[in-house]
């Protein structure tokens, strides 16, 4: 992880899971995309101000433990629900990009106990359409220009220096590709189950989505909303599947009127 927070590695079901923690106050678990590049965003500085935000890398992701025996999203789901139990917290507010959307969408059709509210932020894990219709951009085999034209409102806002980085952050941008590919590449990008219990999502609810996403598009985040009893969706103006980078101060007031 990249932020400037306490980081530390506990352990859950025998794996070592490194969490940053930030600020005081009542627990916010973000789970980052795929890329992580939450952690080293300002708006985390503006979550602590009111929160503990409370970061755990997902097992593959970071320095967090990958064993064989995990295989998708749905797995990863127990592991996040494991680390909320062995931390103790309470009245839990429940943040996911992306990637981490889909695990938090996974883990809250489990259980809600420890789980006070819920945000999905243009988030990954239902089918929505037909056998044969492409609800989400197929990121693998297409061009990297044509995948961030489709991922940024304005793909300048996209581009990272690796020349910059040194060995371990290079290494955490590799194996975070490489585990986000290994566990959503089949099915595509969803859990065929998912949209099936989402019914069980028993806490408030609000999807944050960006109105130019080209990866997982307005139409499905809104689609995605509608399979969650009394949910809100809130989309977000110049921005693409991550607004909370592009356009950070929408999505903190659309953020803040629900949590706070």
């Amino acid at each position: 992880m990249s932020g400037s927070g306490n980081v530390q590695k506990i352990t859950v079901a025998g794996l070592a899971i490194e969490i940053e923690r930030r600020g005081s106050g009542r627990p916010l678990v973000l789970l980052a995309s795929e890329e992580q590049l939450e952690n080293g965003a300002a708006f985390i500085d503006d979550l602590a101000k009111k929160f503990e935000v409370i970061m755990p890398a997902a097992p593959g992701f970071g320095t967090s433990d990958r064993p064989d025996w995990l295989a998708n999203p749905n797995d990863l789901s127990y592991v996040m629900l494991d680390v909320i139990d062995a931390l103790d917290l309470k009245d839990v507010t429940l943040v996911g990009f992306s990637l981490g959307g889909w695990i938090a969408a996974e883990m809250a059709i489990k259980s809600t106990a420890r789980i006070a509210k819920l945000v999905l932020v243009d988030a990954y894990g239902v089918k929505i359409g037909g056998a044969w219709d492409r609800d989400i951009m197929d990121i693998w085999t297409s061009l990297p220009a044509k995948v961030a034209a489709a991922k940024w409102a304005n793909p300048e806002n996209g581009k990272r220096d690796f020349s910059v980085m040194d060995d371990a952050q290079l290494t955490a941008v590799a194996r975070n590709m490489e585990s986000f590919a290994r566990f959503c590449w089949s099915p595509y990008m969803h859990n065929p189950n998912l949209r099936h219990r989402l019914h069980r999502v028993n806490v408030p609810t609000l999807f944050i989505w960006g109105e130019k996403d080209g990866i997982t598009p307005l139409a499905y985040g809104e689609a995605y909303s509608k399979l969650v009893p009394g949910a809100k969706f809130v989309k977000i103006a110049n921005a693409g599947h991550y607004p909370h980078l592009e356009a950070t101060d929408a999505f903190m007031s659309a953020l803040n009127g629900f949590i706070n």
